[in-house]
């Protein structure tokens, strides 16, 4: 059987096309000037701007970057851009508890628009959390779409676990609350629940949301609720505008981040945190089920550089050894 390549470089592999477009682009402005003045800050912002991380963000990142210049008195553009990664790394952290809920009984809504990669989602992370032990039950609530309850399925098989559904064009409310009643039979560690997409009628949305809360609230209350946002990453700043939108009808408390191999955009995970405090908790770099991980972003910004040597790669491997 031959080895896996580890998560760290599917990772690398996969912000290839982002690499080709953002580090290319810095590293020319990097060596084509001797100095830093206006006029490197000038080219920089433009070359961040173009990779999608957005004009608020790129802001906060040359001002703190020519903060940090002045008070270090530092003239070597070298030692310039070992501070560009790092106040971009700075600008992704998460915070030590985002994970917490793995480790609880927890109900995770999982939202976004359709075709972002919902429900691949959730099988996956209904595949990776049966492999570390977890007991998972499935919940179809996106009873709009005509092939969810069908694609899940599919994943629950796969994934060797439960799931609970109701009929296409039902109550997704009355299918959380029977599959809420189901993880309390079961004693299930984690329920998943898959949500339908129709953003463009933001009041049904709303409401629904709001049923299921208080589903869960009502008939779950000692289960941790999680709401992560699923956004496809080659939307770029589309998929910032659909975070700002889903914000307004849910306590979104992290975004998944799908499809980070299929686009040059991968700059929209270091603006979402900056724009709008959501961290990125997952992302997602191919079709396998572990190609979906938790999001490090000192192992992100090393990953997008792709300026490491072999021990440090090594380590990297090592970091994601147990998300494996």
């Amino acid at each position: 059987m031959s080895e896996k390549k580890g998560f760290f470089s599917r990772l690398k592999d996969g912000l290839t096309k982002t690499r080709d477009n953002f580090v290319a682009g810095i590293d020319n402005i990097f060596n084509g000037f001797s100095e830093i003045d206006d006029d490197f800050y000038e080219e920089l912002e433009e070359v961040l701007i173009m990779a999608d991380i957005g004009v608020n963000t790129t802001s906060k990142i040359i001002a703190n970057l020519q903060q940090k210049v002045k008070e270090q008195k530092i003239k070597e553009i070298s030692v310039c851009k070992q501070l560009l990664i790092d106040s971009i790394k700075d600008q992704m952290r998460v915070d030590e508890h985002a994970y917490d809920y793995e480790n609880e009984t927890s109900v995770v809504l999982l939202i976004g628009v359709n075709g972002v990669g919902k429900t691949t989602s959730v099988g996956k992370l209904a595949g990776q959390f049966k492999n570390n032990g977890k007991k998972v039950i499935l919940a179809a609530a996106d009873t709009f779409r005509a092939a969810a309850i069908e694609q899940l399925t599919e994943w629950a098989n796969r994934a060797g676990v439960e799931l609970i559904s109701g009929q296409e064009g039902g109550d997704p409310a009355a299918v959380v609350y029977d599959a809420v009643n189901a993880a309390k039979a079961r004693k299930a560690d984690i329920l998943l629940c898959d949500t339908a997409g129709r953003l463009h009628n933001k009041k049904n949305l709303m409401e629904e949301l709001r049923k299921i809360s208080r589903v869960i609230t009502r008939e779950y209350e000692e289960a941790e609720v999680r709401t992560l946002l699923v956004i496809d990453a080659t939307t770029g700043q589309n998929g910032l505008q659909q975070a700002r939108e889903f914000s307004e009808v849910a306590d979104v408390s992290g975004i998944v981040l799908t499809k980070l191999d299929g686009t040059a955009k991968g700059g929209i995970v270091i603006s979402i945190k900056n724009e709008l405090g959501i961290p990125v908790k997952l992302i997602g770099v191919g079709e396998q089920i572990d190609d979906l991980q938790p999001f490090d972003s000192r192992s992100f910004v090393t990953a997008l550089f792709e300026r490491t040597d072999k021990g440090e790669e090594q380590a990297n491997e090592a970091d994601h050894t147990g998300d494996e």
